[in-house]
């Protein structure tokens, strides 16, 4: 193994390059290749070990510098950037929009470490959307992180040829007689919908301003068909900064995976970090109303696959469990009108019923999911 480093001018060592030769000489398949953001050795080591070649830098100024230099001189770009979450919000979002924006990195899956991350951390880092995944390199192995970075590959190549196409014909929907006779309803329903319920939503957002202070809405990154991340709007039932709470009701979770590899999702029953008004709300499913604007949007359709915190949606990335991604996130869909029969459902119950959807969909299977919606809205619970 060859290891370069170089020395800063403060005497800290910083690591630049990492190859490991060829098992077999003669080989001339494309070498997989890390860059890796910050300064933990034992990271540093265990990515040497799953990769064959790599790229590391101490800091996201530094990354930066490097990755435009390799973009720029090498032959091929690293297949996946992977930061430590510990360097910090603001540096992450940084190095973050670098990526995002940048003409030949914004292909490169871009990761998190997150195992000395607390659960608090995590769920702010995770709820601010700005990498495809977070991630514990050294409880994953190295066979499920190939895999995860093998798939958000595909994911961002996928997305980004979906975005070219939809750019140079803007009404390319109009070849799939469904698809268009879906968006078309939505399109109708959403807006008629938004007119006729104003007055209800003035007279919420009212109410909520009366029973306490804080915004009407609340806003959070969302992840729906393709993994395609959007601002997912509801009206606030909760406290403010109730996020900061979870850790203190998460035994109360209804979705306890059984295995810690398994799908991870967080639905607490009777939170009590619910108003009175947001039980009310939740129980008679008003706070949902203000995705209809996220349907007449389009980041969502009337029906589909709930759209999932980036925290639930990155444990659901391999190819067993995502194909729940082909379909479109939705308002309703099957799940919610099978918790009528069944509410206590296990999290590899609820996937299964939204790859049952996803494999099924077409606009008469929505008709018919939309016409046994009504009787599933009036929920006794305020989960």
């Amino acid at each position: 193994m060859e290891e370069a480093l170089r020395h800063s001018k403060t005497g800290n060592r910083t690591y630049r390059h990492f190859s490991v030769p060829p098992v077999q000489p003669g080989i001339t398949n494309k070498r997989l290749e890390f860059f890796y953001i910050g300064k933990k050795a034992k990271t540093i080591d265990q990515l040497i070990n799953t990769f064959e070649s790599g790229y590391a830098a101490e800091n996201t100024e530094q990354a930066k510098k490097m990755l435009q230099s390799l973009s720029t001189r090498a032959i091929s770009i690293p297949d996946v950037i992977i930061a430590e979450g510990s360097l910090g919000l603001e540096a992450l979002t940084s190095i973050s929009l670098f990526i995002s924006q940048h003409p030949k990195l914004h292909t490169v899956p871009f990761l998190l470490e997150g195992s000395t991350l607390s659960e608090e951390d995590l769920f702010r880092i995770g709820n601010a959307s700005i990498a495809e995944d977070i991630v514990s390199i050294f409880d994953l192995g190295e066979e499920r992180l190939m895999s995860k970075i093998r798939f958000w590959k595909k994911i961002k190549q996928e997305n980004i040829t979906e975005t070219k196409s939809a750019a140079s014909d803007l009404f390319s929907i109009a070849d799939d007689t469904s698809g268009f006779a879906k968006r078309t309803f939505d399109v109708v329903v959403s807006a008629l919908l938004m007119i006729i319920l104003a007055p209800l939503f003035l007279l919420i957002m009212l109410a909520l301003r009366i029973e306490s202070k804080g915004p009407v809405f609340y806003i959070s990154k969302r992840a729906g068909k393709g993994y395609r991340i959007f601002n997912f709007y509801k009206f606030r039932t909760m406290e403010v900064e109730a996020n900061k709470k979870i850790s203190d009701v998460s035994h109360l979770n209804l979705y306890n995976p059984l295995k810690p590899e398994g799908p991870v999702f967080i639905k607490i029953d009777n939170d009590p970090r619910v108003t009175k008004l947001g039980a009310f709300l939740r129980k008679c499913s008003l706070d949902e109303l203000p995705q209809l604007w996220n349907v007449f949007k389009g980041d969502m359709s009337l029906v589909g696959n709930r759209p999932l915190p980036l925290y639930e949606a990155a444990s659901l990335t391999t190819d067993k469990w995502a194909t729940r991604f082909l379909a479109p996130a939705g308002m309703t869909g099957l799940w919610q009108i099978r918790r009528k029969t069944k509410y206590k459902m296990t999290a590899e119950e609820r996937i299964r019923l939204d790859i049952s959807y996803a494999e099924r969909s077409n606009f008469l299977y929505d008709l018919w999911i939309m016409a046994n919606t009504p009787s599933a809205v009036i929920q006794g619970t305020n989960a």
